[in-house]
């Protein structure tokens, strides 16, 4: 209002603080700034950061990640660490590996009301969970355990038909002794009295001074240069596992194995380092 000498005069209103347990009220349309020192006007209250999320104006958004879609309620007010931190709730990726995309780089400092956010806006994640990273870093000798653990699952040799039909006839009555859980050096004498794939008796003498290996059965006798053996594979006989199964690949493919049953146990490391070129005296 104006004075006589037509100045204008100033009228300030006295600003009133609330009695001892009467809630502090903000008008949303205008609320009245409460004594709080050098801080600012805000259009509404000043959240002391205890505010949970139903007290707080929410958005809805579209979480994508990994091609996956997850449905998220938050405060407008939280700042983009908050959002990372839902976002590790529901997809389990850390917020340090996540990039959290809207209209650019999405800021940790700043809230969601901030960079303007709106109901149902898409917030697309990139980043890689800790399991992703290890998979990617996994040495290359991990890999190859777990592919040979994986091998061990499958069906042992000695369940499969071709082979049953020739262990269902029983141990050999006069294969030499087996000691299960012993390394020993080829035998001077040739390995007999095992069976072969058909079922009839086989030998085996390893002749180091020619390098070959000759396989006698009842009709004849092979002689075959060890250098022409490609592989030698066994499996301990289930319920006889003192004696082991093998296979000798004389070809290129493991359809040119040559099988002997009833082999014993202390003689397989021996006869494997020997035919593929590990020989070993005692």
């Amino acid at each position: 209002m104006a004075t006589q000498d037509g100045s204008a005069e100033v009228i300030m209103e006295s600003e009133t603080r609330p009695s001892d347990g009467e809630p502090l009220q903000c008008d949303s349309e205008n609320a009245s700034q409460t004594d709080l020192g050098d801080a600012p006007t805000q259009d509404s209250c000043i959240s002391n950061g205890d505010d949970t999320d139903e007290q707080q104006e929410m958005v809805d958004l579209k979480i994508i990640w990994n091609k996956n879609k997850y449905d998220l309620k938050i405060g407008i007010d939280s700042t983009g660490a908050k959002l990372k931190e839902k976002i590790h709730s529901l997809t389990g990726l850390p917020p340090t590996m996540q990039k959290v995309m809207y209209k650019g780089l999405l800021p940790e400092d700043k809230t969601l009301r901030e960079i303007k956010v709106t109901n149902g806006a898409k917030i697309m994640v990139v980043g890689s969970t800790i399991n992703d990273v290890l998979a990617v870093n996994t040495p290359k000798e991990v890999v190859q355990q777990e592919v040979k653990a994986e091998e061990n699952k499958k069906e042992p040799l000695c369940r499969q038909k071709q082979h049953r039909k020739v262990l269902d006839k029983g141990k050999p009555e006069d294969i030499m002794p087996a000691i299960k859980g012993t390394k020993e050096r080829l035998p001077t004498v040739p390995l007999s009295g095992m069976f072969n794939k058909s079922g009839g008796k086989v030998r085996l003498t390893f002749k180091l001074e020619q390098d070959q290996l000759w396989i006698g059965t009842k009709e004849r006798t092979e002689k075959v240069p060890m250098g022409s053996i490609k592989n030698v594979v066994s499996e301990p006989i289930e319920g006889h596992e003192d004696y082991h199964m093998m296979a000798f690949q004389l070809g290129p493919t493991e359809a040119s194995q040559y099988w002997v049953y009833w082999v014993p146990a202390q003689f397989v490391d021996a006869i494997k380092d020997t035919v593929l070129g590990k020989w070993q005296y005692f």
